[in-house]
């Protein structure tokens, strides 16, 4: 069967008719491997746990295969998977590691002041960790992958106007933590 003339949402109908990972099922695999591992590794932060992520979305994906309803497009369907699962997959992660954070916590407020007196460098993920999980993944997917306010409403079930303004907040929270030095 040639799938590739076929678009996502062709194809999700097929893959929920199989009755096992069909090729219509591989071949959403194939066409969103490297998107879902993308937003992932920059949600999770690091390559194992980004690793881990996109394989447990595949894991819904393909259990969760005939809910697809087709009221958003399948991209946005899936990511909203990837970005639920990552935000799981954090919060557990952060209690099974919350003495090891906060020890580290500790070490970079010890290694901020003693950086102050020279220069401040910051990186970007460092600004992100400041803010809650949604916040932060709606940051990242407006900004680092171009996601319009429309796809971040269906993605949080969300009005636009609401992401608007997570998304605004978000960034004067990370401009608030981490003012600008012009001087």
């Amino acid at each position: 069967m040639d799938t590739t003339n076929q678009s996502d949402e062709q194809l999700a109908a097929e893959a929920a008719r199989e009755g096992s990972d069909g090729p219509a099922f591989q071949s959403l695999l194939e066409r969103f491997r490297q998107p879902v591992w993308r937003i992932c590794y920059r949600l999770m932060g690091n390559e194992t746990d980004a690793t881990d992520a996109a394989q447990e979305v595949f894991v819904r994906l393909f259990l969760n295969r005939k809910k697809f309803a087709g009221r958003s497009k399948y991209s946005t369907w899936v990511h909203g998977i990837a970005i639920r699962t990552c935000l799981t997959l954090r919060r557990s992660r952060s209690r099974r590691r919350k003495h090891e954070i906060a020890d580290q916590e500790l070490l970079k407020h010890d290694r901020s002041t003693k950086q102050a007196n020279h220069a401040l460098s910051i990186d970007l993920m460092t600004m992100l960790d400041t803010l809650n999980e949604q916040d932060r993944a709606m940051l990242i997917l407006k900004h680092a992958e171009s996601y319009s306010y429309e796809e971040l409403a269906d993605i949080f079930s969300l009005s636009v106007s609401g992401c608007k303004m997570r998304v605004s907040r978000a960034r004067k929270q990370i401009q608030k933590a981490f003012p600008r030095n012009d001087s």
